[in-house]
């Protein structure tokens, strides 16, 4: 919280006014998942924004097939793998390796070790799989005080640490229910008083001006300015008509 109060007291005051279990892993009653961001969903909408004009069955229809085509590549791309760790983990398995170089590691037992870093000590059970600053436990794989550990006890494979979640395996069983498609419109079995009913569009007042299509971005995030260049020479800050690069042809 003091990098926190260095940028702005109030935030501080707000997070602890909501409760360290609302937004720290570390403190929640509950076991979270690694990614705290709206990422994914952001990107599922880009990828529907020309669907949202659709009436709902057809849209409703284009996410299937943007979801089936997904989950289709995902599987087949998983079958092929041969690897032991997904490729993002192994990654941070490689960072979480290099900053475990200069820590000093004493053993206290088979299992219990103490690894001093930066005049701080953390300790480590391996039998636990636990280390007291916390990301061995909630990320399920090595922190780097974990890594310098196993590498005073020899240890070269960290796979066998890491969480089964983080393996091929797990991810081709996350895909291997296929979306079924849906029959054509003229082979749905539809109900009479389904049929009968009347469905009107709902009331909305149509607000002035042209309605926005894109989202606002949030305060901290970049904005991209469009510089119009000409179509003659490249150059930004002109137009083809004003171009002095070229001479005017008579």
């Amino acid at each position: 919280m003091a990098k926190v109060v260095k940028v702005d007291h109030r935030v501080k005051d707000y997070l602890e006014d909501a409760g360290y279990e609302k937004w720290s892993r570390v403190h929640s009653i509950v076991n979270r998942g690694r990614m705290m961001t709206s990422n994914i969903a952001e990107y599922i909408n880009g990828c529907l924004v020309d669907a949202c004009r659709l009436s709902i069955i057809d849209f409703l229809e284009e996410a299937r097939l943007l979801f089936g085509s997904w989950n289709y590549k995902n599987r087949e791309k998983m079958s092929y793998t041969k690897d032991t760790l997904g490729q993002r983990f192994e990654e941070i398995l490689i960072v979480n390796a290099s900053k475990s170089s200069k820590m000093k590691v004493v053993p206290s037992s088979e299992y219990i070790f103490s690894v001093h870093e930066d005049r701080r000590r953390y300790i480590i059970c391996l039998e636990r799989k636990i280390c007291t600053c916390g990301r061995f436990q909630y990320d399920e794989i090595p922190c780097a005080h974990t890594i310098a550990v196993l590498k005073q006890k020899n240890v070269i494979n960290f796979h066998s640490y890491c969480s089964d979640y983080y393996k091929p395996n797990a991810f081709e069983k996350t895909y291997e229910v296929a979306m079924v498609p849906m029959p054509d419109k003229e082979d749905w079995i539809v109900s009479d008083y389904v049929l009968d009913e009347i469905v009107r569009p709902p009331r909305y007042r149509r607000f002035a001006g042209r309605s926005r299509k894109r989202r606002k971005k949030i305060a901290d995030e970049k904005v991209t300015v469009n510089n119009n260049s000409c179509g003659q020479c490249g150059q930004e800050g002109h137009n083809r008509r004003t171009c002095t690069f070229f001479p005017k042809e008579n």
